[in-house]
């Protein structure tokens, strides 16, 4: 089984290394969902890491339909990872009906290549999950991030399970959303290869609580390991 790891920031980034980490999608304000990251953090991090680094392409927080400048925005988003070496682009456009814009993420996926493309977690809004992974098996779309449409991947375990039996291969589902040291053993169970968690713990400051309900959080090394024992168990 593979650990991707959710990084927030650089010292995330650096903290799913040093634990073992496989892989690492790197995002900016996980608290609103993630968004893409600064030029400056995807260049650092693909300098001091050795594993592969994803990228989230999501111009701001919100749905997942895109006016042309918001699109026009991840195209070239998508290229700057390119141009700094990424491994993968983590991506995704709806339609105002919450069905995948077909267009619009083949044009993502045909621009991304050779980069590894994930779907993110906009899946979770289709109204059609069956029908959609199809459409995403056609469009050549390397892996789904999803949590079986439920907050929680363990409530969506059937769902996923489903889609997992579906896809026969022909995209890799990545199973997110409050995996955990308590659940990971059940998706590992259920015969999922890659899991995605941020595996992250709070840290506590007086400019935290001055600014808001939303402090900093960082990904905890000693939770990473713990999840990867439990992996290689």
């Amino acid at each position: 089984m593979l650990l991707e790891i959710c990084a927030n920031s650089y010292q995330s980034a650096v903290n799913a290394q040093i634990a073992g980490a496989h892989r690492i999608e790197l995002c900016s304000e996980l608290s609103l969902g993630g968004i893409t990251p600064s030029y400056g953090l995807i260049k650092e991090v693909v300098e001091v890491l050795n594993i592969p680094v994803f990228v989230l392409i999501r111009p701001r927080s919100g749905n997942f339909c895109y006016s042309d400048a918001e699109f026009d925005i991840m195209k070239q988003d998508i290229q700057m990872c390119k141009n700094l070496g990424v491994k993968g682009i983590v991506s995704g456009v709806l339609n105002e009906n919450s069905t995948i814009d077909l267009k619009r993420t083949e044009a993502l996926i045909a621009l991304s290549k050779p980069l590894s493309f994930t779907f993110h977690r906009a899946f979770d809004c289709v109204p059609n999950p069956e029908k959609s992974i199809k459409e995403l098996i056609n469009l050549g779309a390397d892996r789904l991030l999803t949590s079986g449409q439920h907050p929680k991947a363990l409530d969506g375990i059937a769902l996923l399970k489903s889609l997992k039996k579906q896809s026969e291969g022909k995209i890799k589902i990545l199973v997110g959303s409050g995996v955990n040291v308590e659940n990971i053993a059940e998706f590992k169970k259920a015969g999922f290869e890659e899991i995605h968690t941020s595996a992250s713990k709070v840290i506590a400051t007086e400019s935290s609580v001055f600014f808001g309900e939303n402090p900093q959080t960082v990904s905890d090394v000693d939770t990473i390991k713990t999840i990867l024992k439990i992996i290689h168990t």
